[in-house]
């Protein structure tokens, strides 16, 4: 009896580990990419989650060099695990994308993406 109640408690704590180990939406890749630097013009935004994301309670933000902000509207047509977006970059400078998401199980992350937007 003994090692069936150790063998029990082990399944229900990997189980629960598992279970945790998944609650939060984790930032795998994303264009652009932390540090870049990327042209003026019109700049694609995509975000890849380790998980299924509410893209309808999410949000992104992009701080220009004058700090002023802008929210970006999030496309509607992409895969369940990815933001997707575009801005226009209109100066040259620091900007940095803030994202916010809900993760399908009700855990919020939040993140900053920096990047440089040069004239040349």
């Amino acid at each position: 009896m003994a090692i069936g109640r150790i063998v029990a408690a082990a399944v229900l704590g990997f189980l629960f580990l598992s279970a945790s180990a998944s609650a939060h939406a984790i930032l795998t890749q994303g264009e652009p990419e932390a540090g870049s630097r990327v042209p003026l013009g019109k700049v694609v935004i995509s975000f890849r989650f380790n998980s299924r994301i509410d893209r309808f309670r999410s949000r992104l933000a992009l701080s220009r060099p004058d700090h002023s902000q802008v929210v970006l509207k999030i496309s509607a047509d992409s895969p369940p695990d990815l933001l997707q977006t575009s801005a226009d970059l209109t100066m040259p400078g620091a900007y940095v994308v803030r994202w916010q998401v809900l993760a399908v199980d009700g855990h919020i992350t939040r993140g900053d993406v920096p990047f440089t937007a040069t004239d040349h």
